[in-house]
């Protein structure tokens, strides 16, 4: 990188569930001292920066994500200043600190929703999206919501309904009243000026709906409720959403007017502050272009196309030339393949045939092919450990989502689980008392202990594979480009940046794969990936998961 690229371009970004990273108070839940206390094992992977899913003021329906007070930490995860105390403490390691924002939808105890909910002529009266209801008394549309049902609830003190993406407990706000956009970005101003390095934007996309409430129109039958290209967002098969366009409820034109208004905002801050959003958009890769594009919008955006249940070499040069596409004219991706809303990586993936196996050399593949992708990259707590989903039974449920769909969908709480810190400490060292969700079974094997002084181990792959690539300008802030497919397994392309050239080679099989070089290449130490063969005449012979970088030259 060159003096003047701005730190977050290629950089490397930690997820922080702080409920589950490690409890200091002996209630069984994580909490913001306890984030201070692991830092150094954050600092020790080589990453720019830690993300830290809310900690505000919350009833916790959906554990932070319904917010009703943004400028207060729950004190189930401290006090604001402990968190004063965590910022200082992760900016002297070098840490860069973002904070989640859910800018759409307030939790329904918020003082502005008590008081919007009280009466049609009160001064928050127009602060949250209600409507009429139509003539027969359902509600105004078609509308959905995430979690199951309609997206309207009925508030009988003001006969009408009020709008929710998600719970009912989360209204949404109304972003076409410009006292509301006035209201939030100062509840952003105040974390920018509190410090923070940066803010993550839940669900960006569907901050604003239509104006007119318009029906959305269902999914064309040609192509059926479980099509991908119109499914917005990983969505269990019996949602009712998968049967409908999500044309007039997400991404609608005004959103690029409240992004120019939040990067307003952080323009005023020095040290090249940043704003990540997250796309929920049924066609990711053009909305987080469209997002991203240009010096007015967002710095960078992530979508879910790596968090399908599909991974193989095909789909990733489509996502590739879909994304490359896309983003030609300006913007820049954010590539993640775990979140807290989605199943561990090991686990999807190693229930793949071609997959399965070795879960240790498929979550070592998997961290490479992430951080060579062009663009900046967010890994989620327990990644490095190659944790796999656990089994949480009916009864331990708390994700209203997963009790909603169960049993065919089990919600989120399986990747939530607890860090486990010590393989031989009660409840794996994260806390003192029982958990708020139990540890997964195989946990305690993969704790960080364990893994620590086991050069072979996921822990220290990351370490070796992130230090390795911080050397690299091609990858940090190069460009892509894919080369002809040669085996159906495998998938190559080149970085390319400054004076540098690299060529980037997976197969992403269980099996062995050849392919033949084009150019000369060289292998390039350092980086942890060395059981392939190149020969003299270019062939180059990859193992099972394996990974191939060469320098050209």
């Amino acid at each position: 990188m060159t003096q003047d690229t701005p730190w977050w371009k290629g950089a490397t970004i930690y997820q922080i569930y702080p409920r589950s990273f490690l409890d200091t108070t002996g209630d069984g839940v994580g909490d913001l001292k306890g984030i201070a206390d692991r830092l150094d094992h954050v600092a020790a992977l080589g990453v720019d920066a830690i993300w830290i899913s809310p900690f505000f003021s919350s009833p916790m329906k959906d554990f932070g994500y319904d917010v009703s007070d943004y400028r207060r930490v729950d004190p189930l995860f401290g006090t604001n200043d402990d968190f004063r105390r965590l910022l200082d403490a992760a900016h002297g390691r070098g840490l860069k600190v973002l904070v989640d924002m859910v800018l759409a939808h307030t939790s329904d105890h918020h003082a502005w929703f008590q008081e919007s909910r009280q009466s049609r002529g009160n001064p928050k009266a127009d602060w949250y999206v209600w409507a009429d209801p139509r003539p027969d008394g359902t509600p105004p549309n078609n509308w959905l919501s995430f979690f199951g049902g309609p997206a309207w609830h009925w508030e009988a003190s003001r006969s009408q309904y009020y709008l929710h993406h998600f719970l009912k407990e989360q209204p949404n706000l109304n972003w076409h009243n410009p006292a509301v956009e006035v209201a939030m970005l100062e509840e952003v101003a105040y974390w920018l000026d509190f410090g923070v390095d940066g803010l993550r934007l839940d669900a960006i996309s569907s901050v604003i709906s239509d104006v007119h409430l318009r029906s959305n129109p269902p999914v064309d039958p040609q192509h059926g409720a479980d099509n991908d290209d119109v499914l917005w967002i990983n969505s269990p098969d019996n949602n009712p959403m998968r049967f409908q366009q999500h044309v007039y409820d997400q991404n609608q034109p005004e959103v690029v007017g409240i992004l120019e208004a939040l990067r307003r905002v952080s323009d005023r801050y020095a040290g090249d502050r940043f704003l990540l959003g997250e796309i929920i958009d049924r066609d990711g890769g053009r909305v987080a272009a469209e997002y991203t594009r240009g010096t007015r919008r967002l710095h960078s955006a992530y979508t879910f196309q790596l968090t399908q249940d599909r991974m193989d070499a095909g789909y990733m040069r489509h996502v590739i030339r879909q994304v490359e596409k896309e983003i030609a004219e300006g913007g820049w991706l954010t590539w993640t393949m775990s979140n807290h809303d989605r199943a561990r990586i090991v686990s999807r993936f190693s229930a793949l045939p071609h997959l399965g196996g070795d879960w240790q050399a498929l979550a070592r593949q998997m961290m490479a092919l992430t951080m060579t992708m062009r663009g900046s990259v967010c890994l989620y707590q327990g990644d490095e450990l190659g944790l796999d989903e656990a089994e949480i039974p009916y009864d331990r449920l708390r994700d209203p989502w997963g009790i909603v769909f169960w049993p065919d969908f089990k919600g989120r709480d399986g990747c939530r689980t607890p860090m486990p810190w010590r393989a031989e400490a009660p409840h794996c060292g994260f806390s003192t008392a029982e958990p708020w969700l139990p540890l997964g079974a195989n946990h305690a094997g993969r704790a960080v202990d364990r893994q620590e002084g086991d050069p072979r181990s996921v822990l220290n792959a990351y370490r070796r594979f992130i230090a390795w690539r911080r050397r690299q300008p091609a990858l940090r802030t190069g460009d892509l480009t894919l080369e002809p497919a040669q085996a159906e397994s495998v998938l190559a392309f080149q970085r390319h940046g400054g004076d540098q050239r690299l060529l980037c080679v997976f197969n992403i099989a269980n099996v062995a794969a050849e392919i033949t070089l084009d150019g000369a290449w060289h292998p390039i130490a350092g980086h942890g990936f060395e059981g392939d063969t190149l020969d003299a005449d270019g062939r180059l012979h990859l193992p099972a998961f394996g990974v191939f970088i060469g320098e050209a030259g």
